[in-house]
Protein backbone atom coordinates (compact mmCIF):
# COMPACT_ATOMS: atom_id res chain seq x y z
CA UNK A 1 0.00 0.00 0.00
CA UNK A 2 2.68 2.20 0.58
CA UNK A 3 3.54 2.16 -2.92
CA UNK A 4 0.36 3.18 -4.22
CA UNK A 5 1.10 7.09 -3.65
CA UNK A 6 4.44 6.14 -5.27
CA UNK A 7 2.86 5.03 -8.36
CA UNK A 8 0.55 7.62 -8.73
CA UNK A 9 3.00 10.28 -8.08
CA UNK A 10 4.96 8.42 -10.55
CA UNK A 11 1.92 8.41 -13.15
CA UNK A 12 0.84 12.36 -12.42
CA UNK A 13 4.87 13.53 -13.32
CA UNK A 14 4.67 11.54 -16.64
CA UNK A 15 1.55 12.90 -17.57
CA UNK A 16 2.98 16.29 -16.60
CA UNK A 17 6.45 15.48 -18.87
CA UNK A 18 3.99 14.05 -21.51
CA UNK A 19 1.76 17.21 -21.55
CA UNK A 20 4.88 19.35 -21.42
CA UNK A 21 7.00 17.57 -23.94
CA UNK A 22 3.58 17.83 -26.46
CA UNK A 23 3.46 21.20 -25.63
CA UNK A 24 7.36 21.78 -27.12
CA UNK A 25 6.49 19.87 -29.90
CA UNK A 26 3.55 21.94 -31.32
CA UNK A 27 5.48 25.29 -30.82
CA UNK A 28 8.68 23.84 -32.55
CA UNK A 29 6.41 22.81 -35.51
CA UNK A 30 4.68 25.99 -35.11
CA UNK A 31 8.17 28.04 -34.73
CA UNK A 32 9.09 25.84 -38.11
CA UNK A 33 5.88 26.68 -40.19
CA UNK A 34 6.64 30.39 -38.92
CA UNK A 35 10.65 30.36 -40.54
CA UNK A 36 9.22 28.30 -43.56
CA UNK A 37 6.32 31.06 -44.38
CA UNK A 38 8.90 33.59 -43.79
CA UNK A 39 10.96 32.15 -46.18
CA UNK A 40 8.72 32.05 -49.18
CA UNK A 41 7.95 35.77 -48.73
CA UNK A 42 11.54 37.02 -48.47
CA UNK A 43 12.59 34.99 -51.23
CA UNK A 44 9.20 36.47 -53.34
CA UNK A 45 9.93 39.23 -51.81
CA UNK A 46 13.84 39.29 -52.98
CA UNK A 47 13.01 37.97 -56.55
CA UNK A 48 10.19 40.81 -57.15
CA UNK A 49 12.95 43.39 -56.14
CA UNK A 50 15.28 42.50 -58.10
CA UNK A 51 13.30 42.32 -61.36
CA UNK A 52 11.35 45.46 -60.85
CA UNK A 53 15.05 47.25 -60.16
CA UNK A 54 16.38 45.98 -63.44
CA UNK A 55 13.45 47.28 -65.65
CA UNK A 56 13.58 50.79 -63.77
CA UNK A 57 16.87 50.66 -64.31
CA UNK A 58 16.80 50.18 -68.00
CA UNK A 59 14.06 52.34 -68.24
CA UNK A 60 15.90 55.24 -66.48
CA UNK A 61 18.49 54.62 -69.03
CA UNK A 62 16.87 54.66 -72.42
CA UNK A 63 15.31 58.01 -70.52
CA UNK A 64 18.41 59.77 -70.25
CA UNK A 65 19.66 58.51 -73.74
CA UNK A 66 16.57 59.92 -74.84
CA UNK A 67 16.14 63.57 -73.26
CA UNK A 68 20.12 63.58 -74.36
CA UNK A 69 19.51 63.14 -77.73
CA UNK A 70 16.27 65.66 -77.40
CA UNK A 71 18.62 68.14 -75.67
CA UNK A 72 21.74 67.67 -77.88
CA UNK A 73 22.01 70.66 -79.72
CA UNK A 74 21.49 72.88 -77.13
CA UNK A 75 21.74 71.72 -73.99
CA UNK A 76 23.38 68.41 -73.50
CA UNK A 77 25.14 69.44 -70.85
CA UNK A 78 22.49 70.32 -68.69
CA UNK A 79 20.40 67.14 -69.81
CA UNK A 80 23.42 64.78 -68.47
CA UNK A 81 23.81 66.65 -65.42
CA UNK A 82 19.87 66.92 -64.64
CA UNK A 83 19.78 62.72 -65.49
CA UNK A 84 23.00 62.47 -63.04
CA UNK A 85 21.44 64.33 -60.43
CA UNK A 86 18.22 62.65 -60.50
CA UNK A 87 19.28 59.21 -60.52
CA UNK A 88 21.51 59.81 -57.83
CA UNK A 89 18.86 61.52 -55.38
CA UNK A 90 16.63 58.42 -56.12
CA UNK A 91 19.73 55.96 -55.54
CA UNK A 92 19.99 57.83 -51.92
CA UNK A 93 16.38 57.87 -51.35
CA UNK A 94 16.16 54.03 -52.23
CA UNK A 95 19.42 53.15 -49.88
CA UNK A 96 17.77 55.17 -46.97
CA UNK A 97 14.70 53.27 -47.58
CA UNK A 98 16.21 50.15 -47.59
CA UNK A 99 17.78 50.91 -44.33
CA UNK A 100 15.14 52.41 -42.15
CA UNK A 101 13.23 48.22 -43.12
CA UNK A 102 16.55 46.95 -42.27
CA UNK A 103 16.24 48.77 -38.88
CA UNK A 104 12.54 47.93 -38.28
CA UNK A 105 13.81 44.31 -38.11
CA UNK A 106 11.43 41.47 -38.75
CA UNK A 107 8.30 39.75 -37.40
CA UNK A 108 9.39 36.15 -37.81
CA UNK A 109 8.24 33.99 -34.85
CA UNK A 110 5.98 36.80 -33.29
CA UNK A 111 3.13 34.20 -33.24
CA UNK A 112 5.09 31.66 -31.61
CA UNK A 113 6.31 34.39 -28.92
CA UNK A 114 2.94 35.09 -28.54
CA UNK A 115 1.97 31.50 -27.75
CA UNK A 116 5.05 31.16 -25.17
CA UNK A 117 4.27 34.22 -23.15
CA UNK A 118 0.15 32.75 -23.36
CA UNK A 119 2.19 29.30 -22.10
CA UNK A 120 4.13 30.92 -19.34
CA UNK A 121 1.47 33.05 -18.03
CA UNK A 122 -1.18 29.82 -17.34
CA UNK A 123 1.70 28.37 -15.73
CA UNK A 124 2.10 31.13 -13.02
CA UNK A 125 0.35 30.05 -9.86
CA UNK A 126 -2.40 32.02 -9.43
CA UNK A 127 -2.69 34.30 -5.70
Amino acid sequence: MAEEPHRRLAGSLRGLLDAGLATAQIRLELLAVEAQEEKLRLSSLLFNTMLSAVFLGFGVVFLAVLLTVLLWDDHRLLALGAGTVVLLAAGILTARNAAREVRRGSRLFAASLGELARDREALRPRE
